[in-house]
């Protein structure tokens, strides 16, 4: 696929996917209204984390989206998939970075604005999410790229990150 329309197509689905499932949801259900559920000197720290990590979930997905038209040639969408495998980026650490960072905003605002919604909401979410990782994008990888997927799953893991990035 060409650069331009990989671009316009993943940054459509960046604002549907992405946008609707870590902002768009949250905000439904909480309003991005503030909460105390601990004393301060508890939830000062907890929103200094929350906000974090909701800048490095957005850091990370923006930084995966791009990866998938620069390197893979293609885009996140499964109806455009890209034309190599994306290894590079975060998806050195990581097989799944989208996901764990989208976990990561949610989390993130969760802790932000003192919403225990939020975290149920991410362990609701986590349901599909590893269902469609675990019964769909695993094989169709796997048919797709064979060996060089095998190598890259087998050194990468899914979930939680590497502490040395992976060389393919």
């Amino acid at each position: 696929m060409r650069t331009t329309p990989a671009a316009a197509i993943t940054a459509t689905f960046f604002a549907a996917g992405p946008g609707v499932v870590a902002v768009l949801v949250p905000y439904w259900i909480g309003g991005w209204r503030f909460h105390s559920p601990f004393p301060d000197p508890v939830m000062i720290p907890l929103r200094a984390l929350g906000a974090l990590l909701v800048l490095a979930g957005l850091a990370v997905i923006v930084s995966a989206f791009v990866r998938f038209v620069v390197e893979g040639l293609g885009t996140p969408v499964p109806v455009a998939p890209p034309d190599r495998l994306v290894v590079g980026g975060f998806y050195r650490y990581v097989r799944n970075p989208m996901y764990v960072a989208i976990f990561a905003a949610v989390i993130g605002q969760a802790m932000l604005f003192g919403d225990p919604w939020l975290l149920l909401y991410a362990a609701l979410l986590a349901i599909p999410v590893y269902s469609f990782v675990h019964w769909y994008e695993e094989p169709h990888l796997t048919r797709k790229f064979g060996a060089e997927y095998a190598a890259y799953r087998s050194h990468v893991p899914g979930w939680w990150p590497r502490l040395r990035p992976y060389r393919s």
